[in-house]
């Protein structure tokens, strides 16, 4: 069983979508996030569907099973000397491996013969040259860890789900520490994810800055998440816990992380006034197995863990998603699809009078009709209220 591939279908269904279009199909996200894998299903389906093996070519520039060609020119010449007669469905994993390898995606993606799939592993690979030359070439698929239901498919659907999703916002989703079942495994193996993005992606981009703070500074994103913070919160916090770093050198480390898609930044959006503000964003981060290899399985809080999930679940369904802001008060995710805004408030329950009214009353103040909903872990009073609806957040990752 640990060796089985998790099916990951809203991935796999956009692959298909694209399939023999005439764009770059282009695969980003966190280092160890499944992107390798997903590729692999589709090359499984690929062959169900009578593709012959000669017309799949594939290539992982991390692996060390076979010398590949780590300049444009020579991989450009190894790939077209093994195409076959028909269309070529050519996979490149990781390929920011390759020096200057947009010329090659380029030379590759001209051709009438290829159907080009690549990865990648930084916010990087998709800026400067390689944005400049394919503008309007390509299409990006964005992937990220494990959902709950994946989660649970990776672990067996026999386990209680309340216990399931309990471990997943303690030990997150990725996909080979779904499969771990001590805490130590999971902690190891987190640390030596976090630290190879350390290594190969951030300090090779970034070879002046200082590594320990680097940490330091990722530990407090972790620690707050879900906060209304700036550079310059974030500066005296870390100051203040005795490792001094300027507000524009926090703005760089901030950048690094989102870079390497260890954390995001849900941008502020008032909702009267209809537009970004430039100030006061969130932070989340990409995966909360980070959170715990960074602060400890004892981190408390949950519902601050409970909000990341929920705005991590948002991103895999929506356009993208935002922190909402109504006069003096906050919605928590304003998630933008194809229909028009929808509104969420997260909290661990609302059965209490008092939180009821707290967590409800930004969504009525909110003078439209698309949807709004409360998403809380109770399990009594679930139904709408003046339209609000409220829901279990368990039932809802699953999609109940």
């Amino acid at each position: 069983m640990k060796n089985e591939l998790v099916n990951r279908p809203v991935y796999l269904d956009w692959l298909n979508r694209w399939k023999d279009r005439d764009v770059i199909k282009v695969a980003t996200g966190l280092r160890r996030c499944g992107k390798s894998s997903v590729l692999e299903l589709f090359r499984r389906q690929l062959r169900e569907n009578g593709i012959a093996d000669s017309n799949i070519l594939s290539i992982n520039f991390e692996s060390w099973d076979e010398e590949y060609p780590l300049d444009a020119r020579e991989l450009y010449r190894y790939i077209v000397q093994r195409l076959g007669s028909g269309t070529n469905y050519v996979f490149l994993d990781e390929v920011q491996h390759v020096r200057e390898f947009e010329r090659a995606v380029d030379a590759l993606y001209v051709r009438e013969d290829v159907d080009l799939y690549i990865t990648g592993s930084n916010a990087f690979f998709l800026s400067g040259e390689l944005a400049t030359l394919l503008t309007g070439r390509y299409v990006e698929l964005r992937m990220l860890p494990f959902s709950f239901a994946e989660y649970r498919s990776a672990r067996g659907e026999g386990e209680n789900p309340e216990d399931a999703f309990n471990c997943y916002l303690t030990y997150g989703g990725m996909p080979f520490a779904a499969r771990l079942d001590d805490s130590q495994s999971i902690a190891d193996y987190l640390g030596g994810v976090f630290n190879t993005v350390l290594v190969e992606d951030v300090a090779a981009r970034h070879p002046r800055m200082d590594m320990r703070a680097f940490r330091d500074l990722s530990a407090f994103v972790a620690d707050n998440v879900g906060n209304i913070t700036s550079r310059k919160r974030v500066a005296a916090g870390l100051t203040q816990a005795g490792t001094r770093v300027s507000p524009a050198t926090v703005g760089t480390y901030l950048d690094a992380l989102m870079e390497n898609y260890l954390a995001f930044k849900a941008r502020r959006y008032d909702l009267k006034g209809r537009e970004y503000l430039e100030t006061l964003e969130k932070y989340y981060l990409g995966d909360l197995g980070f959170r715990f290899w960074l602060l400890g399985k004892e981190q408390g809080d949950l519902g601050r863990r409970l909000e990341n999930a929920v705005y991590l679940e948002l991103l895999r369904r929506y356009r993208s998603v935002c922190v909402g802001k109504v006069g003096a008060a906050e919605v928590d995710f304003v998630a933008l699809g194809q229909d028009g805004p929808e509104y969420f408030q997260v909290s661990q329950t609302v059965l209490d009078e008092a939180t009821h009214a707290r967590e409800f009353a930004p969504l009525e103040a909110i003078a439209d009709n698309y949807s709004k909903t409360v998403l809380t872990l109770d399990r009594v009073g679930m139904g709408d209220y003046r339209g609000i609806r409220h829901l279990n957040v368990i039932d809802w990752m699953l999609g109940a």
